[in-house]
């Protein structure tokens, strides 16, 4: 007998029920507008919140990648120019520092040959005054030989041998 009960109650939940199936959609319609009225709201206004606040979210994320481009093409465009320019100081530096040699080369070679020049010139009086002290030495020398062959007697001899000891003399002297 209990199993036949079992299959009463089994045959009954299977077999449909006007009644049920009424008070189950009243039921069903009920939930439903509480839940519009209570539920759906907030929940719908909760989505709609999160899907602004995602958009934002992209929207940002999209002007913060654009504005980072520009800023990458900006620091391209400046470290070309920082490029440009160094190298352009750095051809300045080595122009001026060429013009500086050139000019340090052209006095040095200037100031050389002043001293050449002054040199010379030195060179040149000192040769003058030598010549000079030479002539009036010879004139002197000469002087006292012609004053000793004077003094003596005019023979040929004599004259020789004078000349040869003012020669002597003269040779003495110098060294």
């Amino acid at each position: 007998m209990l199993t036949s009960g079992i299959i009463l109650l089994a045959g009954s939940l299977l077999e449909p029920n006007p009644g049920l199936i009424f008070w189950t959609a009243v039921t069903f319609v009920i939930v439903l507008l509480i839940l519009k009225k209570i539920a759906w709201g907030p929940i719908l206004n909760a989505l709609e919140e999160r899907e602004k606040g995602i958009q934002s979210s992209i929207d940002r994320a999209h002007q913060a990648k654009d504005e980072s481009e520009a800023i990458l093409r900006k620091n391209t465009e400046l470290l070309a120019k920082a490029d440009a320019e160094s190298d352009k100081i750095i051809r300045e530096g080595k122009d001026y520092a060429d013009r500086l040699r050139a000019d340090f080369t052209e006095k040095a070679q200037a100031e050389a040959k002043k001293m050449i020049a002054t040199a010379k010139d030195e060179i040149e009086q000192e040769k003058r005054r030598a010549l000079d002290v030479l002539r009036n030495e010879v004139a002197d020398l000469a002087v006292k030989g012609a004053e000793k062959i004077i003094k003596t007697a005019l023979d040929a001899d004599m004259q020789k041998k004078i000349v040869d000891s003012m020669i002597q003399d003269l040779s003495t002297k110098r060294n």
